[in-house]
């Protein structure tokens, strides 16, 4: 799988690269209020690139976060479980001990 990952990411790599070597005319971005910037397309494609990519890098540790945070309260929740029903078969074995069943003879 992780070879798999690998191509796939070397692959759009490259034809990211050969889309920027196409597209290297000035393009205009207007961001905030009036302040605009012109670089070529393909800095400006590689920025948006990098942007988009640190956010999803972003939101699988969130993500990783919050999945572990789940696990630890369902571990924690057995725990107390376990020491629940611990405490219950020590009460359980100090209680004394019922009689048997009364066999009856026949006689």
């Amino acid at each position: 799988m992780v070879q798999i990952n690998a191509a796939l990411i070397f692959a759009f790599c490259l034809a990211l690269v050969f889309f920027s070597l196409q597209n290297m005319e000035s393009a205009t971005v207007h961001l905030v209020g009036s302040y605009t910037v012109s670089y070529p397309l393909a800095v400006e494609l590689i920025m948006a690139m990098g942007v988009g990519a640190t956010l999803a890098w972003l939101f699988g540790i969130w993500n990783q976060f919050q999945r572990w945070f789940i696990a630890r309260r369902e571990l924690w929740r057995r725990d107390q479980k376990i020491a629940s029903l611990e405490k219950d078969i020590e009460q359980y074995r100090q209680q004394p001990s019922l009689p048997g069943p009364v066999e009856e003879t026949a006689g």
